[in-house]
């Protein structure tokens, strides 16, 4: 465990104002900001994935953002090493740590360690791999609801992913990948001092972010990017294909949607993906996550219990 007394956590469904807000922290603090984003890892989909621009990073050192190509499945696992190794780089240990994401299981690992689950035959891998694509996610997820029901009710019915994932544990190990998940290791870093804030805005108002801010990501070459990626043919099943907005503007670039229902059908399955991420920092954060529904009230309790440039 590092011994870096500064740390700051930030979590919070798409569009809730959390980016802005670690950079507003670190500014503060002279810290640096590192990514907890499962998508914004990728180095493709920097408009789809609102990963930071230089303007929006505001001169602070930002980290793990667009660092992994879009051929890679990149798993929890890989972030938290990825996370080990820039913590020990000089830059980076000497100054405050400002973690910031929408990945729940990011900062679960984080704070608890990285379960120690053996690896799954590549053929069992494979066999459930090919289920999903011949079945869909709602089948194999009644399959898991049959051998697992408590694990299957932690998962969305659409989460082809994380249900597959739950099906090669339990067969390859014949126990449940919630068991697997009690028995973490150690964390990476000192959970007693970390600062934890969620971002958690009234619905109204991160429909509305939501919506604007698709609208300007248009604006600023979804469409574009989404042609370059498409290009890259890309296996279907990697998770930067999955990507909120890929299948919708690809639907409009082959002609079987107008690009404003292309659009509209991708804001409701942004609304709907922050209502998930929403519910599951409500009930799977423990209580000493401070809530807020503005960045601003997050940032005036932060700085009123922190001082500038403690560290």
């Amino acid at each position: 465990m590092h011994k870096q007394k500064n740390i700051t956590l930030i979590a919070g469904p798409t569009a809730s104002g959390k980016s802005q807000l670690a950079v507003d922290i670190a500014q503060g603090n002279g810290g640096v900001v590192i990514n907890a984003d499962s998508m914004q890892v990728y180095d493709t989909l920097h408009v789809l994935t609102a990963r930071p621009d230089e303007k929006e990073m505001a001169g602070v050192p930002h980290y793990l953002y667009g660092f992994v190509s879009p051929a890679r499945s990149f798993s929890t696992g890989l972030w938290l090493q990825a996370v080990a190794d820039v913590l020990l780089l000089p830059e980076v240990a000497s100054r405050p740590w400002v973690f910031v994401g929408g990945t729940g299981l990011y900062f679960r690992t984080l704070l608890g360690g990285l379960s120690r689950i053996p690896p799954v035959p590549p053929a069992v891998r494979e066999k459930w791999r090919l289920r999903l694509l011949e079945e869909g996610a709602e089948a194999l997820h009644m399959v898991l609801t049959g051998q697992d029901p408590a694990m299957a009710a932690r998962l969305m019915p659409a989460d082809g992913q994380r249900i597959v994932r739950a099906l090669e544990i339990l067969e390859a190990t014949g126990q449940s990948l919630a068991q697997w998940q009690e028995q973490q290791g150690k964390p990476l870093i000192d959970t007693a001092v970390a600062k934890k804030i969620i971002l958690l805005p009234d619905r109204a108002v991160l429909v509305e972010r939501i919506n604007r801010r698709f609208d300007k990501m248009v604006e600023h070459g979804a469409l574009e990017e989404v042609k370059a990626l498409r290009r890259l043919k890309l296996a279907s099943d990697l998770p930067v294909m999955k990507a909120i907005g890929v299948r919708e503007l690809g639907a409009c670039l082959d002609g079987v949607l107008t690009q404003q229902q292309a659009i509209e059908k991708a804001k409701i399955e942004t609304r709907r993906y922050a209502k998930r991420q929403a519910t599951w920092f409500r009930h799977q954060l423990s209580a000493d996550w401070q809530r807020f529904t503005a960045a601003e009230a997050a940032f005036a309790a932060f700085s009123a219990t922190s001082g500038p440039n403690k560290h």
